[in-house]
């Protein structure tokens, strides 16, 4: 909140506790700027919103069905839900209330049917049972949009007739599932409001989504991604909501052409890139050097994972063991993993538990850095001393080169390293 006298910028984001938003580039990109975070109370929100000298609000959890009680006209759209995600103040004072997540899912939902379902929405998902997770705002939108694409949602919730317990058994001729609830928001990542095995269960299910955008891989993306099944997130929904909200902020139509450029511009400032590779390959140097030219935040987890038990990584492995470290690194990977924009260097060991590749993919580009083993250095490095780089090479290559999604060899410098890693994911 501005302090008292300061001026307010024209556009914002209103919510309670907000933390680290994308909204704020996205609309500097579309045009709706200066775009401030608004964190209120309760008991706030009525009067900034009435008299507040603002010209346009998108309104996050847990205002929305308050936004639309405030505005003095809904659009059909909030109407139907109950909710308002967009608030724009009009020439006389008088506050409009739109749905804006209602437009943004069904531009997700076409272009996912289009591109893995063989036609637009109506054609792909005409008749075709969706369950809908979840019975909150982002639900009642997501309704709105499937039924006008002619499916049948069905909302599943912890309680009522249709419930996480019988799903499998009421509705097993689902056709698509999308994820509605909190569940899997970061930082609580990766996790999923479905069990193991409950998407497999599903003998018709042609699709995943998820309105969450961050991570960018959901944990239910994942359940979905290990059975094949064509998957997506909430980055498309967050970027089109937005630029819906952005016409009706500034009061002209913008050109739908920046809608892919935009979502992939997010996508490659967010997406962590991680380093893998034997110890000693060079992850550390190369890491610390892509993060500089891209001006972003480096982690190296040996480090952190030091920094956290407040003392040598060496010296903890000799003391209680290698598993006991490997549990420990697991739990240093899930904190660090979970956010974006970061490049990360692993430590060598880190592909020998199965549990850590949704940690780095859920979020990341995972990069394989490999160096001929002669000239891996083994200072510092007990587990190689003690079992020697060429048996490690054997035990580790498989998940090394089944984790990566781009190889390169070391060029002879950790900046050479970087920049050809830059280049290739063009960031």
């Amino acid at each position: 909140m501005p302090l008292d006298g300061e001026a307010m910028a024209p556009f914002g984001l209103l919510g309670r506790t907000l933390g680290h938003s994308w909204s704020p580039q996205i609309h500097q990109s579309l045009g709706s700027c200066p775009y401030d975070l608004i964190e209120l109370e309760p008991e706030e929100v009525g009067p900034f919103v009435r008299e507040g000298s603002w010209h346009g609000l998108n309104v996050t959890i847990p205002y929305k069905v308050e936004a639309a009680r405030l505005a003095d006209e809904r659009s059909p759209r909030v109407e139907a839900c109950g909710a308002a995600n967009t608030l724009v103040r009009r020439p006389d004072g008088s506050v409009f209330a739109e749905n804006t997540d209602v437009l943004g899912f069904s531009w997700l939902l076409d272009r996912f049917c289009e591109e893995h379902l063989g036609g637009a929405a109506t054609k792909a998902l005409a008749g075709e049972k969706a369950l809908v997770l979840g019975s909150g705002g982002a639900s009642r939108a997501v309704i709105l949009a499937l039924e006008a694409a002619g499916a049948r949602p069905v909302v599943i919730s912890r309680s009522g007739d249709d419930t996480y317990a019988n799903l499998l058994d009421r509705h097993a001729d689902a056709s698509l599932v999308v994820n509605t609830t909190p569940v899997g928001m970061f930082p609580s990542c990766p996790a999923s409001p479905l069990a193991d095995g409950v998407l497999g269960s599903l003998p018709h299910l042609r699709g995943v989504l998820d309105v969450i955008y961050n991570p960018e891989r959901t944990g239910i993306c994942l359940q979905a991604e290990r059975l094949g099944l064509p998957f997506q997130s909430g980055l498309s929904m967050l970027v089109a909501q937005a630029f819906y909200s952005s016409q009706l902020f500034q009061g002209r139509e913008l050109d739908k052409a920046l809608l892919p450029r935009l979502e992939e511009r997010i996508r490659n400032q967010t997406r962590n890139v991680a380093f893998i590779g034997m110890p000693g390959a060079g992850k550390t140097t190369a890491g610390r050097a892509l993060a500089h030219l891209l001006g972003r935040p480096f982690v190296d987890l040996d480090e952190a994972l030091a920094l956290d038990l407040d003392m040598p990584v060496e010296t903890y492995i000799r003391q209680n063991g290698t598993d006991d470290f490997r549990r420990q690194e697991t739990r240093v990977a899930s904190r660090y993993c979970a956010r974006s924009g970061l490049v990360i260097a692993c430590g060598g060991g880190i592909v020998t538990r199965p549990e850590n590749y949704p940690l780095l993919h859920q979020n990341g580009t995972i990069v394989l850095l490999e160096r001929p083993l002669g000239q891996l250095s083994l200072a510092g490095r007990p587990i190689s001393q003690e079992r020697g780089v060429r048996e490690l090479a054997r035990e580790r290559s498989e998940a090394y080169h089944s984790w990566s999604d781009i190889k390169i060899d070391c060029t002879g410098s950790p900046q050479g390293d970087a920049a050809r890693v830059r280049n290739i994911l063009g960031l």
